[in-house]
């Protein structure tokens, strides 16, 4: 018996970081990406809170390799998109369009997506979940 359990103390963090906060779900429109054809592709990601509790502060980290790009000129392979406050059982559809650059070749990419809980404010994660999804690229 500890001196935490005599004035009912519990800790809580062992409940907030055993299972999973969130179910990320995610898909390409189109589902390849042509290089004939300058326009970009859309990552639509749909995160839902499967929590119970509360609100987690939400934060969403989509990573690409250096022949793609997240913007027309292809500079940046990283993008961090802070969502705020997402209540319990509520979802999110974002929309993230994935460009081809001059390095981009005809193979399959990985595209890595990880989905953060937060405490306090966004440099505090509490959890997170990560997932990694192929794109096709065609001539």
């Amino acid at each position: 018996m500890g001196l935490l359990d005599l004035f009912g103390k519990k800790n809580v963090g062992d409940a907030l970081t055993s299972k999973l906060p969130y179910a990320l779900k995610m898909r390409f429109s189109p589902i390849r990406l042509s290089i004939k054809q300058k326009t970009p592709i859309d990552l639509i990601i749909d995160l839902e809170n499967i929590r119970d509790e509360e609100a987690l502060l939400t934060s969403i980290v989509v990573q690409v390799p250096k022949a793609l790009g997240l913007d027309s000129m292809g500079l940046n392979q990283m993008r961090e998109i802070r969502l705020g406050y997402l209540k319990p059982h509520k979802r999110k559809e974002l929309h993230i369009e994935i460009h081809a650059t001059a390095r981009t070749k005809q193979k399959t990419y990985p595209v890595h997506v990880t989905a953060f809980s937060h405490y306090r404010d966004y440099s505090h994660v509490l959890n997170s979940e990560k997932k990694k999804l192929e794109l096709r690229v065609v001539g």
